[in-house]
């Protein structure tokens, strides 16, 4: 059941997990490292222009609403499975216009989404501290890639731990669709040493590399930007993922999820 907890900000937290951060005052302030790499992401994508974003998975709308707050104008789709959950956040923290927001299934309404018509697709979803298998294919990707536009960006958070097989598969699933392609990660999830978020990130066009790893490198909780050679020797010999073989992300060890 979702828990919504005002001790320190807005906290959601479903099935022990936490999965939101929301402070009403200040829709810049996010507490998660995670929610703040896709809006160093956002952020590098068009500067200063409106974005047309698709948000599968919404939890609380932390990304959503920081991303109305810096970018005015924004046009704003977020599909969230769990109606319940929508509800109490509409009731709770209300959020602010030009975002909209509906129940569904994810992949079924980015198969439904107009082709060719968002600038940005963000895939957040978890069921407890899991992504869903039907999320994680080829088929999957190829959604979201017609759902873009030319140089549009495919963005999705997810989860994984040593020996980041579960990262590598999806590494490679994304490439199989885009040709541009990096990962980020906090350097010792990079290594294979513990257990946290990994951010894969797809475009048609050249990425922003260069800008994107600066402020990555400078967040408060440093993450590291693969790609290119580096990417492509950590994915090597991996094969993409079909719907026929995929699998529920892998479960979390103990403790594995705080506030960050």
């Amino acid at each position: 059941m979702p828990d919504l907890d005002d001790e320190q900000g807005w906290l959601l937290t479903l099935d022990g997990t936490p999965q939101s951060y929301v402070d009403l005052a200040d829709p810049a302030h996010l507490e998660f490292e995670y929610t703040r790499r896709i809006a160093h992401l956002l952020d590098e994508l068009r500067p200063g222009e409106p974005l047309n974003a698709l948000h599968l998975g919404g939890g609380a709308l932390s990304v959503p609403r920081y991303l109305a707050d810096a970018r005015p104008g924004s046009r704003q789709r977020v599909v969230e499975v769990d109606g319940p959950l929508v509800e109490l956040v509409r009731e709770v923290l209300p959020w602010p216009e030009g975002i909209e927001v509906e129940v569904g299934d994810a992949r079924a309404a980015l198969a439904a989404a107009p082709a060719g018509a968002a600038d940005v697709v963000v895939a957040d979803v978890f069921h407890g501290s899991r992504t869903p298998a039907h999320l994680l294919s080829v088929e999957f990707v190829r959604l979201a890639a017609a759902a873009l536009k030319p140089g549009g960006c495919y963005a999705a958070n997810l989860a994984d731990g040593p020996p980041l097989a579960f990262a590598k598969a999806q590494a490679a699933t994304v490439a199989a669709v885009f040709p541009e392609v990096c990962l980020v990660a906090e350097p010792s999830v990079l290594r294979g040493r513990r257990y946290g978020n990994v951010l894969l990130i797809g475009s048609g066009r050249p990425l922003p590399v260069e800008p994107l790893g600066r402020r990555l490198a400078a967040d408060p909780f440093p993450a590291r930007l693969c790609e290119g050679a580096e990417l492509a020797k950590l994915i090597r010999k991996v094969e993409p993922v079909t719907d026929a073989a995929a699998e529920d992300s892998p479960p979390p060890p103990a403790g594995a999820f705080s506030v960050g």
